[in-house]
């Protein structure tokens, strides 16, 4: 099938699968005589599949590494587990500090809507960085370190 068909199918660009042919996600096509390449029916599947992985936050090498060229191939299945409970703890440990820059933002926009009218421009400035700078001193003293995390609980 010519690029169209596999790019509609797939929902992907015609350069997008050009690209990921010359970065070795998917097999070279030969051109034919016109000059179009003729992609084989399982291309389709093959996108879908590295369309899903980087919507997951894979990175292509680690796309590359797993997924055959040709669904003939044969999947590298045995390493997928790894590769996905590896990916599990990037994202929750991502997922930890979002949450932790969002209650900052939070207490942040807590002492801007608060803080004392009754002070001049600057002073009102201080009194919210002041405010912040006690917050993060006292998050960073309740801060778990990995170590704690580790050590067993007595």
């Amino acid at each position: 099938m010519k690029i169209g068909e596999p790019a509609k199918l797939s929902g992907l660009s015609a350069s997008r699968i050009h690209f990921y042919e010359a970065s070795g996600l998917l097999r070279t096509v030969e051109r034919q005589a016109h000059g179009h390449r003729n992609y084989p029916p399982d291309v389709v599947s093959i996108l879908s599949v590295i369309a899903c992985a980087q919507a997951a936050g894979f990175l292509l090498d680690d796309i590359r590494h797993l997924l055959p060229i040709t669904l003939g191939a044969g999947w590298h299945q045995e390493e997928w587990p790894s590769v996905i409970e590896r990916k599990m703890v990037e994202i929750e440990s991502l997922q930890t500090r979002l949450d932790s820059n969002k209650a900052r933002l939070l207490m942040a926009d807590e002492d801007i809507r608060n803080r004392p009218k009754n002070l001049g421009c600057v002073d009102r400035t201080q009194w919210v960085l002041d405010r912040l700078h006690e917050r993060n001193a006292i998050s960073a003293h309740h801060a778990v370190t990995p170590e704690a995390r580790r050590s067993p609980t007595r």
